[in-house]
């Protein structure tokens, strides 16, 4: 299985808008029509198609949030359609995005929220090496993973599969 993160272009976004979740997830993020509308008209927001095999599997957007702290990237959407969860999908997605995230040499957090009643998700960025820091004013669950700073010695980052 090959996941990679694709640019969104005029050739997949209207099958990255057709990825679905479950009923169930929907009322956790917004859907994928949205995030590429405000990633048009918000200049620092960033958005990749997860691909899986060739095939649109997911979508995530992300934010440099430089302008409230230096370093800090925020993930807001991260999702694998409802057809293709739990086969490593999205914990290969999310590698992806935390190396990319990393590389970048002002890297030096990365935060995502997720509802406190997405039990799988929790699972997944815990796992990932994100730790959970308090809710936010949206009732959303806030999680960080910090980077290494000139002053101490990097964490090992967590081995994936």
């Amino acid at each position: 299985m090959l996941v990679t993160l694709e640019p969104v272009t005029i050739d997949n976004f209207e099958d990255l808008i057709a990825l679905r979740l479950p009923p169930e997830q929907d009322r956790w993020l917004a859907n994928n029509a949205e995030s590429i509308a405000q990633a048009h008209y918000y200049t620092d927001w960033r958005m990749h198609a997860i691909y899986c095999d060739g095939t649109p599997a997911g979508f995530l957007l992300y934010d440099s949030m430089a302008h409230d702290e230096p370093g800090h990237y925020g993930i807001y959407r991260f999702m694998v359609a409802h057809e293709r969860q739990g086969r490593g999908i999205g914990r290969r997605a999310l590698r992806l995005l935390l190396d990319e995230l990393c590389a970048r040499p002002d890297a030096r957090r990365i935060t995502i929220c997720y509802k406190p009643d997405n039990l799988a998700a929790r699972r997944l960025y815990l796992s990932c090496g994100f730790a959970e820091i308090g809710i936010d004013a949206d009732g959303e669950m806030i999680a960080d993973i910090r980077l290494a700073t000139a002053t101490r010695a990097p964490s090992p980052a967590p081995a994936f599969p």
